[in-house]
């Protein structure tokens, strides 16, 4: 764990218990959203190149 993440979780941790749940399931979410994003690449690129043909098409 780097100093920075642990000075983070330290400071969290001076917070009352349901602010840090709340910090938690940010972080959670936001490492679930940048996952998603990176396994789906291909997907992505395919759904942009069928939609730039349509608009081509009309």
């Amino acid at each position: 764990m780097t100093k920075l993440l642990e000075k983070a979780f330290e400071e969290l941790n001076k917070l009352p218990e349901n602010e840090q749940d709340n910090f938690a399931q940010l972080i959670i979410e936001d490492l679930k959203w940048d996952n998603s994003f990176t396994t789906s690449q291909d997907v992505l690129l395919s759904m942009a190149n069928e939609a730039l043909e349509e608009y081509k098409t009309g």
